[in-house]
């Protein structure tokens, strides 16, 4: 059986889940250390569609957590989903105990709203990690004339399927540069698994997107028509990053691809891992404990995770309060100061 824990804001969903029974196991798991006597607490990740690295990213956190359950009793469990915004509304509704989302959807969710079910900004939102970046990245055909980011005008441009979360980070971005869709001859709705197939047969002449690399995607239009990475730089790009506090400065390595010898200078955002102010500090804790005492595991598991840096995991994208029990942990650590 799940623990579910429950907030006025998320009483619809929790009464779905068998109130009366979670809330008295929780506290009796809350109250004690875990033993073999106890239940095990089983945790839904909520990730993004199979093809992404969302759902291999929640599959790693996962194993780490559940390498360890025989010590803090909580099982893991991954599940796919549509993306952010489905993560969002199941994690109000107490659906989803964690969920991982780009760092902008952490922004909009937490100050506005915007993306969620909510009609008004989702206050009990709690940050728990970083993970990965995922720099917007701009990949072309070869016989598309395009050179630099200025030459997208007029072109037949892919941003993603209109659900997608990097479609809306695509189309924020687009907007962000002074752009209209009526500035191109084509926006393109070609999911992942699609990309590098319609680059390379000549329906679209470029894809943008923010994306972990290295990129099967990214791979796949490489080796097969000799598809370019491009800078995404300039005034416009400086502006956004002075203004946003989700997106960051990144570099795309050169030679992660056949044909893109040179590294690649762009910007982006971050995967985050967040929660509900709901969720018991005591889980939250053992979570990220779990986390970060085998980071060196979490690194090996990807490529994408190989540069992961603890000062930019406790940090970097994160606009909703950190989550007293990763707080808590971090404390312990000296990684954030006392107050």
């Amino acid at each position: 059986m799940r623990a579910r824990w429950t907030s006025p804001e998320r009483a619809a969903g929790c009464l779905r889940r068998a109130l009366a029974v979670a809330g008295v196991l929780s506290l009796a798991w809350l109250s004690a250390a875990h033993s073999e006597d106890e239940p095990e607490r089983h945790l839904i990740f909520g990730t993004a569609p199979v093809a992404g690295i969302y759902y291999p990213a929640g599959g790693a956190l996962c194993r780490l957590v559940n390498a360890q359950r025989g010590t803090h009793g909580q099982r893991c469990l991954v599940e796919a989903t549509s993306g952010a915004e489905e993560n969002l509304r199941r994690l109000q509704q107490g659906d989803l105990d964690f969920a991982l989302i780009q760092s902008d959807w952490q922004y909009h969710a937490y100050r506005t709203g915007v993306g969620t079910d909510a009609q008004a900004p989702v206050t009990d939102l709690r940050a728990v990690l970083s993970l990965h970046a995922l720099p917007f990245t701009l990949v072309v055909g070869p016989n598309g004339g395009i050179r630099n980011l200025e030459d997208l005008e007029g072109k037949r441009l892919n941003l993603g399927r209109l659900d997608s979360p990097w479609r809306a980070a695509a189309d924020f971005l687009v907007k962000a540069l002074g752009w209209q869709h009526a500035d191109f001859a084509e926006i393109g709705q070609l999911d992942l698994d699609e990309l590098a197939a319609g680059l390379c047969d000549d329906r679209i002449d470029a894809f943008l997107m923010p994306i972990a690399h290295p990129s099967g995607v990214v791979a796949r239009a490489a080796e097969t028509c000799g598809a370019r990475l491009l800078n995404i730089e300039g005034k416009a790009v400086d502006r956004l990053l002075a203004e946003w506090s989700f997106y960051a400065p990144a570099v795309i390595p050169g030679g992660l691809y056949p044909n893109n010898p040179d590294a690649v200078r762009s910007f982006g955002l971050r995967a985050t891992l967040v929660t509900s102010a709901a969720t018991p500090a005591d889980v939250v804790y053992a979570i990220t404990k779990a986390i970060f005492e085998r980071l060196d595991a979490l690194k090996a598991q990807h490529a994408a995770f190989a540069g992961l840096q603890v000062e930019e995991m406790i940090s970097a994208g994160h606009s909703a309060p950190l989550h007293d029990g990763a707080l808590r942990y971090y404390r312990e650590r000296g990684w954030i100061a006392t107050q």
